[in-house]
């Protein structure tokens, strides 16, 4: 096989939960465009028909679905009908996910079980729901949205936090416990990026201050993290499992100013 080849996903389905916005709606495009018949999932109707009609327009001819997949009942039936229909899921993406952003001892149980079911629970069953079908085949690659806070302490957003760095020992985990079965577990850790999530949420001192934190000096374009994600669910990460590529402009890598 040339070594070009080994990023080719020709033919491989890719369900991306969170892939009808943001970075999980530009990692689903880049998956097509690689050769994979993407399946986007989202929870708002609008946004999964308009990820549908951008698929469309390069050729894609599989259409998204409209789920909470918080819902245990949902996500089981999600992965259902995406298999009665394709047969298998050879890719999954975690992409979904919340913030909030306020003083630690200002947020409510209820904020917390909020951002842990979408950031974290979902992702833990996402995994074992499709896992199991990968695991009988004997190959699949799952691909994690972590985030930079995922290893480090992030001052306001401790749920958040909590839950990234929750992501980073399910991959870690799954990842070393399903190595020897064929499926390949790993995670990317975005950098800031400036999505609709990040655009609304994020004080302008706050962007100030990740931007003096981050050696190149500016924010990510969502289309920087599908190299990533490529590489990760293709065969030219075929030795790489339980591992998290930080796509961040350096700011893992920084020290003092």
């Amino acid at each position: 096989m040339k070594h070009s080849e080994r990023f080719s996903l020709t033919g491989q389905v890719a369900l991306v939960l969170g892939g009808s916005s943001g970075i999980g709606r530009q990692i689903g495009l880049g998956l097509h465009d690689a050769g994979a018949v993407v399946v986007p999932v989202g929870r708002t109707a609008a946004k999964v028909a308009e990820v549908d009609a951008a698929l469309g327009a390069r050729g894609g001819k599989t259409s998204g679905h409209c789920v909470d997949v918080t819902d245990p009942a949902a996500l089981t039936s999600l992965v259902e009908r995406v298999l009665a229909r394709h047969g298998r899921i050879d890719i999954l993406v975690n992409s979904q996910g919340v913030t909030m952003l306020k003083p630690a001892e200002a947020f409510t149980r209820a904020d917390y079980e909020q951002i842990m079911a979408v950031n974290l629970t979902s992702v833990v069953f996402a995994c074992t729901e499709v896992g199991r079908g990968m695991l009988g085949r004997g190959s699949g690659s799952i691909v994690n949205i972590a985030s930079v806070a995922a290893h480090r302490g992030f001052q306001s957003s401790l749920p958040y936090t909590i839950s990234k760095h929750g992501v980073l020992a399910l991959t870690r985990t799954l990842g070393s416990e399903w190595a020897t079965r064929g499926v390949r577990v790993n995670a990317i850790s975005p950098g800031f990026f400036m999505t609709e999530l990040n655009w609304t949420k994020m004080a302008p001192a706050r962007k100030d201050a990740a931007l003096r934190r981050t050696p190149m000096q500016r924010f990510g374009e969502l289309d920087e993290l599908v190299g990533a994600a490529v590489y990760l669910a293709s065969a030219a990460a075929a030795f790489v499992t339980g591992e998290t590529i930080a796509v961040d402009g350096g700011f893992l890598a920084a020290g003092l100013d």
